[in-house]
């Protein structure tokens, strides 16, 4: 181990420093504070008090200082503990790379550890002592991860059950309630996630999230813990940075991989009419053995509690195994002739993993056609937050996979609070090492999610797979679904309920549809709030001999006949349909409250600010 570096007597250029660096806003308590900017110098007058010794977490600088060179894992008592154990096992390995802040900045282990240690001393200097609350205000960057790592070395011993942070809900179903997270609850996910996502040193990740929200933030925290290199991009440079850095893995959000699936798409919609052909008929030559493949694999998702007969298994084994074996060749040569050029275009040669809201299965089977690897998981912010992710050995298309480690599921009935067998819908409820303290000065709505023995009400409605030793779910049993928020659910003036969700995820794989929020509270039949597609509203118009090939305009009523005609078409299949249409020319965006940090469409906010035209669709 390097020996200690001794802190600065001189305080104030060790603290201008820090703000050189680390621009950004924190406030006190009271949200007062001080704002750090990079060309203004804090000035301090220097203290008198003899300067200390940090290099590690309060709780294990003693037993680090005696001579132990490596923290190992078991031995982490609180988040800042993995800065120490990452920086003697890493050290000059890159473990950041920052390119669209001013200054740009790479770090290396080593460097990074130094970084949230000189954070913390300033911190230190300017009187903020243990246990004050401490908001941090910044863009996504690697300034957010060190000022947030900064706030813990404050000259206590942290213990596990100390509240880490507070992580304010979206607000989607409700007001924002501060989550308390414990160091306990976020080192449950450093520890567990390796089971998902198999990361080796030098691995590289492409990171676009918030690095506030609670699913970037327990993945920083585990990548960080394996050695790997994270690159920072943004919603504009993605496109250009999968390309560029090849990333082994993206952990994002359901969105960023349907925009994916969007522009592959519109690519070879834009192709020549020999290219689209081919490129269609090779996708859903893959989407069919993929299909066949699940089925002999026995990975498919079944209610049905009873299993199939053995005979009725074998013969379908058999018939999938066939036409498999006859569609192979053509996926092959598809993966060499399309999806290769796919690859190289957004690099995830390892794995995406999906999390923070519902993946389109669309999507997530369009993926696994062309060969790129998605895990979708499953988590809130009250539990810190994964409780279930598919695991590349069971890879489950439309789950959620299994629970992770030291986590239990149940599912009961929203109405006699019931346990329900394998197979029945119902509320989804788990209990695990990751659940939060509670919410912060909100006991009330603490008792209201939380029981007396540690169960959790997720507000979700799922069910879990039976376990079956044959048939096409045999390697199935025990995986989680989740079909949609129960406080989403609508209920129609005639008394049946209906999930959005479903009706949505079928619309949404129109080209026309850029965005729709599912309607019809206490309503004779469903209606929809849509957001159109303008330039292929455009393209159809013209194709539909709407308007001539030189016209550049659709008017309002072409708009929306052209949107409920591919209603009809993509929810044919749905028991409910979609009545009027609300077309609506202002997307749903972070800046105008319509959608979350992490990209998931309030729907009540939708509704309230369209409210009169919605009474007027139903006259």
């Amino acid at each position: 181990m390097s020996p200690p570096i001794p802190i600065s007597s001189s305080y104030a250029s060790t603290f201008s420093y820090s703000a050189i660096l680390f621009p950004f806003v924190f406030a006190r308590n009271n949200f007062t504070g001080i704002k750090l900017h990079p060309t203004v110098f804090c000035q301090f007058e220097p203290k008198t008090e003899k300067p200390l010794t940090r290099r590690c977490s309060p709780f294990l600088e003693s037993s680090l200082l005696s001579g132990s060179d490596v923290v190992a894992s078991d031995e982490w008592k609180a988040v800042p503990d993995i800065w120490r154990s990452s920086a003697e096992k890493y050290g000059d390995k890159i473990a950041l790379v920052d390119p669209y802040h001013d200054p740009p900045s790479t770090m290396t282990y080593k460097e990074l550890e130094d970084a949230i240690l000189d954070f913390a001393e300033g911190l230190r200097v300017i009187g903020v002592r243990p246990y004050e609350k401490l908001a941090l205000f910044a863009d996504n960057s690697c300034r957010w991860l060190v000022a947030d790592q900064g706030k813990h070395y404050m000259y206590e011993a942290i213990k596990s059950d100390d509240i880490a942070t507070l992580v304010y809900t979206s607000g989607t179903t409700g007001n924002p309630k501060g989550v308390m997270l414990t160091h306990q609850n976020l080192l449950h996910q450093i520890k567990n996630l390796g089971d998902i996502v198999p990361a080796e040193v030098g691995d590289r990740f492409l990171s676009m999230l918030p690095s506030w929200h609670a699913y970037e933030r327990a993945s920083e925290y585990f990548i960080f813990s394996c050695g790997v290199e994270q690159v920072y991009t943004t919603v504009r440079k993605l496109k250009d940075d999968l390309r560029r850095y090849q990333p082994h893995y993206l952990i994002s959000v359901p969105l960023v991989y349907e925009t994916l699936y969007s522009g592959i798409q519109k690519q070879i919609s834009t192709s020549s009419l020999v290219r689209k052909l081919v490129a269609l008929t090779f996708i859903r030559a893959s989407l069919r053995y993929m299909e066949c493949r699940r089925i002999y694999e026995g990975k498919c998702l079944m209610k049905d509690q009873k299993p199939p007969s053995y005979l009725h298994s074998m013969l379908d084994w058999l018939w999938a195994r066939i036409i498999a074996t006859i569609l192979f060749p053509v996926h092959l040569l598809a993966t060499k002739l399309v999806y290769s050029k796919i690859h190289s275009a957004i690099g995830i040669s390892k794995a995406g993993i999906s999390g923070g809201g519902s993946l389109s299965s669309h999507v997530d089977r369009f993926f696994e056609a062309i060969g790129v690897t998605v895990q979708n998981g499953y988590g809130l912010t009250e539990t810190s937050p994964v409780i279930a992710a598919r695991q590349l050995s069971c890879n489950v298309i439309g789950s959620v996979g299994h629970p992770i480690k030291h986590t239990e599921f149940k599912v009961i009935d929203s109405e006699t609070d019931e346990v329900l067998p394998p197979g029945s819908k119902g509320i989804l409820k788990v209990r695990g090492p990751q659940l939060m303290k509670g919410y912060y000065k909100n006991p009330s709505a603490t008792n209201q999610v939380l029981d007396r023995d540690g169960w959790l009400n997720t507000g979700d409605i799922g069910w879990i797979v039976p376990h079956h030793s044959t048939g096409r779910s045999r390697n199935s049993s025990g995986v989680i679904v989740v079909d949609g928020r129960a406080k989403d659910t609508i209920v129609l003036s005639t008394g049946e309920n209906v999930e959005p969700g479903e009706l949505e995820e079928a619309a949404m794989r129109s080209s026309l549809i850029h965005q729709i929020v599912v309607i019809g509270q206490d309503k004779r039949r469903l209606g929809a709030v849509i957001v159109p597609n303008n330039e292929e509203v455009l393209k159809a118009a013209r194709e539909s001999s709407i308007i001539d090939p030189n016209s550049s305009d659709v008017v309002q009523e072409n708009v929306t006949s052209l949107i409920c005609k591919e209603l009809r078409t993509w929810t044919s299949e749905s028991p409910f349909q979609i009545g009027p249409v609300l077309v609506v020319n202002d997307p749903f965006t972070i800046d105008n409250g319509l959608m979350t940090p992490t990209m998931k469409i309030r729907r009540d906010k939708v509704v309230a600010q369209y409210r009169d035209q919605i009474e007027n669709l139903y006259k």
